[in-house]
């Protein structure tokens, strides 16, 4: 196949690996929409067939500019706004009305398809959930602004299909990798500290993935005909106990795990306070503990990938051993 993708997020953690992923196909180049400068360089130098195009995807005009000179053909959309804490307004923004203004501009340009990651965050509870399909979540699922609008922005997108806008959904869980800014490097600077805070002793089932294996699915997820209009779930497929992924992860690092056990209900009331008291400050800075945290830590969660296998022919590139492994090296020299 050929033609010219634009990729939303860039400049972030999965973008750099799926403009990688997009090149090792022959007749694809990549637009790579960011907003950090630096970074758009570096990405331009890995090859010819990326070209930076700096822009606020708030910004529906930067980016009408874009789709009008450039001229993609398919977009992948993983440009967020993912924490655990902040302000409803800049969630909103970032996660729903830029989602929007691109569906609407894939419409007004023909663009073949849109990819778009979503986030399984939207499955999180306060009770064990395994093999989670991709239709069982509650909808209402309010835990926190970044669940909220993601929900908001997938049924927008449902709306814009009704316009003509031919939509791919992936819901990639838990992504490690050299590079990683937030999850394994939160947890080991935990380590280093206090000890990484386990509850139920660290036996409760995850589902962790590869950031290689997340690129390739989006590139599937691109060229699968029979994928229009799917939502997938993406995983490594291997669900795994966190306790014992942590001590492989630590050994691979090059340090000893500590571990804190804590209980669920002591510690699921703190978070409830601390963000009542933050949401009354005149701060934007993050608790250390909010309620999505501590059910991530608290409940068993794996995801049913079949659909991904049986209909876009996904398997994981990267085996979860292979990539902790991958990812321990790169710690110990950047950590």
């Amino acid at each position: 196949m050929s033609g010219k993708v634009l990729l939303t997020g860039a400049t972030g953690f999965l973008g750099g690996y799926v403009i990688k992923e997009l090149l090792e196909h022959e007749g694809l180049s990549v637009i790579a929409v960011g907003r950090n400068e630096k970074r758009g360089s570096e990405l331009e130098s890995m090859s010819g067939l990326v070209c930076f195009a700096k822009a606020d995807i708030t910004d529906k005009e930067q980016l009408r500019s874009i789709f009008a000179s450039e001229k993609p053909d398919y977009v992948i959309h993983t440009g967020a706004l993912s924490s655990a804490w902040g302000k409803y307004e800049d969630f909103y923004n970032a996660n729903v009305l830029a989602t929007k203004n691109i569906a609407e501009l894939c419409i007004e340009h023909g663009i073949r398809r849109m990819v778009y990651i979503s986030s399984p965050s939207v499955y999180t509870a306060k009770r064990d959930r395994l093999n989670i399909k991709e239709d069982d979540f509650d909808p209402e699922n309010k835990l926190n602004f970044y669940i909220k609008t993601k929900i908001l922005s997938e049924n927008e997108l449902h709306k814009l299909e009704e316009k003509g806008l031919d939509l791919v959904i992936l819901r990639p869980r838990g992504l490690i990798g050299p590079g990683d800014p937030s999850l394994m490097p939160r947890l080991m600077r935990a380590n280093g500290k206090i000890g990484i805070p386990l509850i139920r002793k660290g036996r409760i089932t995850v589902d962790i993935t590869c950031v290689q294996n997340v690129a390739y699915a989006c590139y599937l997820a691109m060229i699968t005909a029979d994928a229009k209009g799917g939502t997938f779930n993406i995983t490594n497929g291997e669900p795994s106990e966190f306790g014992k992924l942590l001590e492989l992860f630590c050994n691979e690092a090059g340090e000893t795990a500590k571990f804190l056990n804590l209980p669920f209900g002591l510690l699921f009331a703190v978070a409830s306070v601390l963000e009542f008291i933050y949401k009354i400050l005149p701060t934007n800075k993050e608790p250390v503990l909010t309620r999505y945290t501590v059910c991530t830590l608290s409940f068993s969660q794996s995801l049913d990938i079949s659909k991904a296998k049986d209909i876009l022919g996904y398997s994981p590139k990267i085996s979860l051993k292979e990539g902790i492994r991958e990812y321990g090296k790169w710690w110990q020299t950047n950590k």
